[in-house]
């Protein structure tokens, strides 16, 4: 019995010596706030709140909040997720892709839980540098530009109606996005089901009647450097 109980301590001891990946459990960073609409009417911006961001399936090393801005690796393909779903509400944010043909999104109504792709389910609002299609060519032909200026689409199951179809997402009419190294924005109009973008200045897409319309929101790592910031979230009733 001595014998089995020292095998038992020792066993133990080399578990937790183990080093354990990151789960999503695992807080990753305070980035951006949230803050609700009604707080925003009465001038009460000091309510806003810090947005916590929880580890999904990407790495520690992955995510890093350097002056305000949280610089993605990309490495590997992932997402970390807010710590609290949102239904109806208004999302800007800014990015700026570090390399030529950098992909990333940030997906909404989401259940923050990967498939075997890696990526998880919900609608996701396509960011892509302007450079990527032409690094994507089959056969000398260039994928549609549609592609890096704030497609929507449905993802995991999730199902759509495209304001601007493209098969079954939906394109932006009009490509405002800039190229890498450069800051753009977008404003994310979730109500009901339905989102309209706004890229860079200008509503140039939208999608209705998702079949998924409350959830988390994640921040995608696919591949490459991307920074993020300036994220505010505005809840709405």
């Amino acid at each position: 019995m001595k014998k089995e109980f020292f095998i038992l301590c020792y066993a133990l001891m080399v578990f937790i010596s183990i080093p354990i990946k990151a789960t999503s459990q695992d807080l990753v960073t305070s980035f951006g706030t949230v803050i609700n609409l009604k707080d925003v009417l009465n001038g009460e911006l000091h309510k806003a709140e810090p947005i916590n961001w929880y580890q999904v399936n990407t790495n520690d090393e992955t995510w890093k909040l350097e002056d305000d801005i949280l610089k993605c690796t990309g490495i590997p393909i992932g997402v970390i997720r807010s710590e609290h779903q949102y239904e109806n509400f208004i999302m800007h944010i800014e990015w700026s892709h570090q390399e030529a043909g950098g992909n990333s999104g940030t997906f909404v109504w989401s259940k923050a839980e990967p498939d075997e792709n890696r990526l998880p389910d919900g609608v996701e609002v396509q960011m892509l540098d302007l450079e990527w299609v032409k690094l994507n060519t089959h056969d000398g032909v260039e994928p549609p530009i549609a592609y890096v200026h704030g497609e929507l689409f449905g993802v995991g199951g999730v199902e759509i109606v495209p304001e601007n179809p493209r098969g079954k997402r939906s394109m932006s009419v009009e490509n405002r996005v800039l190229g890498k190294k450069e800051w753009n924005t977008y404003y994310v109009v979730c109500v009901d089901g339905n989102i309209k973008l706004s890229v860079n200045g200008k509503f140039v897409n939208g999608i209705t009647n998702s079949s998924q319309s409350i959830g988390y929101i994640c921040l995608e790592a696919e591949g490459s450097e991307i920074h993020f910031r300036n994220l505010q979230i505005i809840v709405l009733p």
